[in-house]
């Protein structure tokens, strides 16, 4: 909101431009103006001194109040760090497809989802709480596109999100064991506000694999996301598993507060206009 200048009875100081004759030494305020910029980089405020220099390049700033124009520059600040914070999370997700966006969802009747009931819980907080997302179908019907939507949405309203492939996890998991990293790997996955675990059932797991993802699993149970996506119908899922009391366990802590998707049909990424990052799975 702009506020009117203080009048003046001097037509001269009136229709003065701004930091010019209405100062008594302007070498003495681009000093200071110069000063500010640099203490302001300084405390790595980067985006506000930035703000600050297009507001002094802007006439009309003057008819604001320091209050109006302090808030402004602090705005900017706090939306600048944020899309940098967004950035950050985005890029340590190593999602499958980055540019999902729950905006491109196109739910149209032959893919079996309801538009309403993924946009409930995209701007729900089945995130702060804990539950597990569960999304199922044939190949290609876009399952891995919505867990990297979803876990891309997550990353913009500032949580963290890592992705992985359940075939990869044997392997992954053979290497820290290897080399000492594993317990260390395995504090970082519990803190991770949405694990993503693509391809759920698409290989068999070892004793020792399995053992692990039950620890995974049940590290995250009603404190942190999981997001898994698998061909293979839910109710299969226990024998894929292998183990009798490992699959009562691992099911057990995904069933207690969870939400289902089963995906039918093509893709669930909108034909027109195409957004980067085509769904196979």
């Amino acid at each position: 909101m702009c506020v009117a200048r203080p009048t003046t009875n001097d037509p001269q100081q009136r229709h003065t431009p701004p930091h010019t004759s209405i100062h008594p030494n302007t070498d003495k305020l681009n000093m200071m103006i110069h000063n500010t910029l640099n203490q302001l980089r300084g405390l790595r405020l980067e985006t506000m001194a930035q703000a600050l220099e297009q507001q002094l390049a802007q006439s009309g700033m003057a008819a604001m109040s320091f209050e109006e124009r302090l808030a402004l520059l602090v705005d900017r600040e706090v939306h600048g760090r944020q899309d940098r914070r967004c950035a950050r999370l985005l890029k340590s997700a190593k999602l499958k497809y980055p540019q999902a966006a729950i905006e491109d969802l196109d739910s149209r009747s032959t893919r079996g989802l309801e538009r309403s009931a993924v946009m409930s819980l995209a701007l729900g907080e089945w995130v702060k709480a804990g539950h597990a997302v569960l999304i199922t179908g044939a190949t290609g019907a876009g399952k891995s596109w919505l867990a990297c939507a979803l876990a891309q949405h997550a990353c913009r309203r500032g949580h963290s999100a890592l992705y992985l492939r359940l075939p990869r996890l044997g392997e992954e998991l053979r290497i820290r064991h290897a080399n000492g990293t594993f317990t260390r790997w395995l504090d970082t996955l519990k803190n991770t506000d949405v694990l993503l675990l693509d391809d759920w059932g698409m290989s068999a797991m070892d004793s020792q694999t399995r053992a692990d993802l039950l620890e995974i699993i049940d590290d995250r149970a009603s404190q942190r996301a999981t997001i898994i996506t698998s061909q293979l119908p839910i109710e299969h899922w226990h024998e894929w598993i292998g183990d009798p009391t490992i699959a009562d366990a691992m099911l057990d802590r995904l069933m207690q507060n969870h939400h289902r998707f089963t995906l039918t049909g093509e893709s669930l990424r909108k034909k027109s206009p195409p957004a980067k990052g085509s769904p196979v799975n």
